[in-house]
């Protein structure tokens, strides 16, 4: 098993240091989901907590929402009597989402950003998953939820500890070079490789009450139906962040074929269980 990560090896601290002065690396918003990821996702297994809270006619906000793989969960839950909005700020997910859930009549994609939501007092839930990893201002984000939130409404926050994510066997060199650029390219744009610990905290700051945590972790095993799907995750996100680390000076173009290369073949032969820790934190707005 892997232990989890408490902090990065020399060489990538050495790189985030150079980085930091050379080039002034600021927080970065506007990061870009890979639309594979996000489109296989489903309400009742990727946020399978907020399931238990959703009925019929309820109002709901789906903060982050990306192709709203989720978010059409989430409204056909609701039926007809209620109604969602889903929010995100990559115009190209959004359209993905209106053209194959365009049959349901109570969900509309709407432009927009976790740090300036602009609802008051309209929903009886607002929710946002593996969204607020992505946010420098996560604290902003979740005031502006409650803001969205109706008296005694609920606000779901579903996200990662990605420092403590853990796979078994242990995987090889080559990805762990890949994994810890990605911790420390995350963490010199400011976001938090441990959100999930942070949030119930972010909740009472917030005046939120009735603060409750749920562990929601994604584990996936070596025969399991979804293996191939679920394990796929980190070769997408290579492919899709992994120039984004390179041009920042985290790891090279050459780390990221080995990273990839290896990871594949570890997974397809020896890779028995991933554990990405996840914690579902819910509180009320009063």
């Amino acid at each position: 098993m892997v232990p989890p990560i408490i902090g990065w090896n020399n060489r990538v601290l050495a790189v985030k240091f150079k980085c930091s002065i050379v080039k002034g690396i600021m927080p970065d918003q506007s990061h870009q989901s890979d639309p594979r990821i996000l489109a296989r996702r489903t309400l009742e297994r990727d946020h399978r907590c907020l399931v238990q809270f959703l009925k019929p006619g309820l109002s709901v906000l789906d903060v982050g929402c990306g192709t709203g793989a989720i978010t059409a969960g989430i409204a056909k839950a609701v039926g007809p009597h209620g109604y969602v909005i889903g929010v995100d700020r990559d115009e190209a997910l959004l359209e993905r989402g209106r053209t194959q859930y365009a049959s349901l009549s109570n969900l509309r994609f709407e432009i927009g950003d976790a740090i300036t939501l602009t609802f008051r007092a309209q929903f009886d839930v607002v929710t946002a998953a593996r969204t607020l990893q992505w946010i420098a201002e996560p604290a902003v984000a979740i005031s502006k939820m409650r803001a969205a939130a109706k008296p005694s409404g609920m606000i779901v926050v579903l996200d990662y500890n990605h420092t403590n994510n853990e796979w078994q066997p242990d995987p090889p060199r080559e990805f762990r070079i890949f994994y810890d650029a990605f911790l420390a390219w995350r963490h010199s744009n400011g976001w938090r490789n441990q959100i999930a610990d942070e949030l119930p905290d972010l909740f009472r700051s917030a005046g939120l009450v009735d603060v409750k945590t749920y562990v929601q972790d994604e584990v996936i095993e070596r025969g399991d139906p979804e293996f191939a799907d679920q394990t796929a995750l980190w070769s997408e996100v290579i492919e899709t962040l992994g120039g984004r680390l390179a041009m920042a000076g985290f790891c090279t173009e050459l780390e990221l074929i080995q990273a990839r290369e290896r990871y594949t073949e570890w997974v397809r032969t020896e890779l028995g269980k991933q554990r990405l820790e996840l914690r579902a934190v819910t509180g009320i707005a009063p």
